[in-house]
Order: C-alpha cells, then structure tokens, then sequence
C-alpha cells in the first residue's frame, strides 16, 4: 500500500506544480457530459495499484474534467482561493482525522475551533463574546439559523428579499416552513418599508453582499422592524463578509450588534480551502435548544461541563475545519488578508472603468466589493451568446445573472493569484469575441 514517505513527496510535487501551471490550463473544464466517467472502469480494481498510477490518471483522464477554481482568469460565482498553508493544514487535518462527536473525542479540534472564530470576529470587527462555530457551506449555515429561529419563535414564516440566496428558498422546502420575498430598491437591496407584517415571521434574512449584485440590505432598518414584531435577523455575509477585515468597509456591519445570527464563509474570500462556513450567534442557548441531543452511548463524565460543538448545529460527526483557517489566520495575518481584499476590490475596479468608457458596454448595477455586473448592449441573447464563446475559449469563465429581467454578465475578482494583466486580458477577449457576434 501507498505510504505518505515513499509517496508524500510525489503527491506534493504535483499540488506544487499544478498551482504554479493552473495559469496555463483553460480555466473552464474542456469536456461533455458523461466524457470522464466514460473514461474510468466501471469496477474497482481487484489488487492494489501504486499510488503513482493515481496521480497518472488525474493528469490524463481528471485533470482535463476540472473547472479550475484555483485558475488566475477564474471569475465566475465568487472565487474561493486556497492558499498553500491552508492547503498543508487540511493535509495534517486528514492525517489526525479528529472527529468531533463531542468534546471527548477532540478536544483540541473543539477548542481551537472556538479560538479561531473569536480571533476571525475580532478582525471583522464583530461584537466580542459571540458564539461560533464552523458548518461546512453557507447553505448549510443558513438552515441552522433559521431551524434554531423556529426553535426559538415557534413560527413557521421566513422572510427575504428577492435578491436573497437560494438557500433560503431551499431550506423552506426542507423543512416545511413558508417563505415570503420582499421586493428590492432600485440598487437591489431589501427595501424595509416593503416588509409588511413580520408578526408570524420566524426569521428575516438580510444578505450583505447578495449573490447576483452584491448589494448591502440596510441592516439597521431591517433590526427595527424584526425587534418590534420579535422576529429572528439572520444575516447572509457568506461572500462579503471577510471584506469587513479592512475597516473602510465596515459600513456594510453597520447594526451588525442586532442580528442574532450571522454566516462569513472563510472558503470564499479568506484563502481557506473548501469547506469552511462560520456561523455566529449571540444566541448559542437557542442553538442548543434547537440541535442539542445527546443519545446514552455519547454520555461521558465530562459532558457537563465541556462544550461540545455539535450541539449547536446539524451534524454529529465534525470534521477539524479549523486546522486550515488557523493556518491561515497565523501564516497569512490580518494584513495579508487585508491586501488581498484590496487588490481584489481595486481589480474590479479598474474594469468597471473599462466597461464604462467602452461604447456599446453598459454597467447594470453598483459594485460595492470585487464583482462588475454588465453587459453588452442589445437584446439577452446576444449576451448569452457572448458569455459561452468567452467561456468556450477556456481564457476565463465569467457567469450570469438576471436583473430587472435582463440577462446581465457577471465578473467577480477574488483569486490570490490574479493580477491586472489577467484582468486586462479578460475584458480583451470579451471584446473580441462580442466583435465576432
């Protein structure tokens, strides 16, 4: 069998490599339905193979499959950048294989997962004492919160804006709750004064940064009408939330202190390798009322007094997420973080002033943070069509969105590795390939 000395070295040459060429590599995986699966037995082997053979067919039969999120020209959704220590610490993660049943069974993954949520809120500049913890997708995180808000207000009721994430949607299908969408202003944010009776809402979900615009819903209106009809105020900051380690965007926290609970996914826009979603409430007994239980073959002496995270969320088995965001957090420090949310909001930035003097280009929607909606004058099928050539040419990927029923362009600026030169050379072959409609 494989070890990690007679094979280790290989495995990480490979991740070395493959970081250093990703540049080279179209970004936008290159192949049909059904091609890579086609490509691989349809049974396991029966004897063992060498570990070389592995890393041989992720070059050959995967590595052409990949989507490469890790890609400089990767602008599509939102980037979710994995630096190197990040990448080494989920490596030491899979080798303790610590699992989280409850405190007994990792203490260490339990406790440092406390300190890395108390150091991270302290760089958003979140009101110290606030419980977090660590879910693996902001879906996921979202679903919790309103669980523990139903827990919490014996209603059935979730409100949102239009603009907000689909999780919302999907979580009220999950758990048979129902789900009223609130119209948006004219720079698509949550409008207050569209927000009607709240007395039979369990849970609003106010976004900053939504998903399409990455509009900022005004957080303090919104806590007035939840606290007058004692409704729960979920805050939805999966993406723009980590912009709130530079101070000059702290504006979008404004009334952040009310909400009860709150998600910033470190997976996105803090360098941490997929999965980390944290999630923060100033409520933690809800929570626990909400999610904890605790079957006799888990009792321990120690259960008293010891906290043990799964109580305050979906999951039994947890895995030690918080290795990598640690990593982090020491090897990259807040100003590391900071210059990289600059860089990103600057980047994006200078498009913008190139889609705005380019005749025939338009702009959609205001920009807040690092992503430019736009769109090439002329009907939505021209625009449609525009978006797959780009992405058909494996220079970038850029995705979509729908705004006042236009189809618009969407490019979002958040790899580590992306430079201006990339973000140049993505609005050239935009150019030219809206010159070749």
């Amino acid at each position: 069998m494989s070890t990690l000395r007679a094979d280790g070295p290989a495995a990480l040459e490979w991740a070395a490599s493959y970081l250093e060429r990703v540049g080279e590599l179209p970004v936008l995986a290159q192949v049909k339905p059904g091609e890579i699966r086609d490509r691989l037995p349809a049974t396991a082997p029966e004897q063992p193979e060498p570990f070389a053979d592995v890393l041989r067919d992720l070059d050959e039969i995967l590595l052409p499959g990949t989507t490469h999120w890790q890609h400089p020209r990767y602008f599509a959704y939102f980037a979710t950048s994995a630096c190197e220590p990040a990448i080494l610490a989920e490596l030491l993660a899979a080798t303790l294989n610590s699992i989280a049943l409850l405190w007994r069974t990792a203490p260490a993954a339990t406790e440092l997962e406390r300190v890395v949520l108390d150091w991270t809120a302290e760089l958003l500049g979140l009101p110290a004492g606030w419980h977090g913890h660590i879910e693996d997708t902001a879906s996921i995180s979202t679903l919790t919160a309103i669980v523990a808000a139903r827990q919490a207000t014996g209603r059935e009721l979730i409100v949102c804006s239009e603009q907000a994430h689909s999780a919302a949607e999907k979580a009220a299908r999950m758990l048979g709750m129902q789900l009223r969408k609130v119209p948006c202003d004219a720079q698509y944010r949550l409008d207050p004064g569209q927000l009607g009776e709240l007395e039979q809402a369990a849970v609003v979900i106010a976004t900053v940064g939504t998903t399409a615009t990455t509009s900022v819903d005004p957080l303090p209106a919104i806590a007035d009408a939840c606290e007058r009809a004692g409704a729960w105020l979920h805050v939805d900051a999966a993406y723009a939330g980590a912009a709130m380690v530079c101070p000059e965007h702290r504006w979008a926290f404004a009334g952040v202190e009310r909400v009860d609970s709150l998600v910033v996914n470190a997976h996105k826009w803090m360098l941490t390798p997929m999965d980390c979603s944290l999630l923060w409430t100033r409520r933690p007994e809800d929570f626990r009322r909400a999610f904890s239980l605790i079957p006799e073959f888990l009792r321990t002496p120690d259960a008293e007094d010891a906290l043990s995270l799964s109580e305050y969320g979906p999951a039994l088995g947890r895995r030690f997420r918080a290795l990598k965001l640690w990593a982090v957090l020491r090897c990259v420090g807040r100003s590391g973080l900071q210059a990289h949310v600059r860089s990103g909001i600057e980047l994006a930035a200078q498009f913008e002033r190139w889609v705005a003097s380019e005749p025939g280009w338009e702009l959609c929607a205001p920009r807040p943070f690092s992503v430019v909606c736009f769109r090439l004058q002329g009907d939505d099928e021209r625009n449609a069509a525009l978006l797959a050539r780009a992405n058909a040419s494996g220079e970038l990927f850029i995705s979509h969105a729908v705004l006042d029923g236009r189809y618009v362009l969407r490019l979002a600026v958040g790899q580590l590795s992306t430079t201006e030169q990339d973000v140049r050379r993505a609005w050239e072959v935009l150019r030219r390939e809206a010159a070749g409609l």
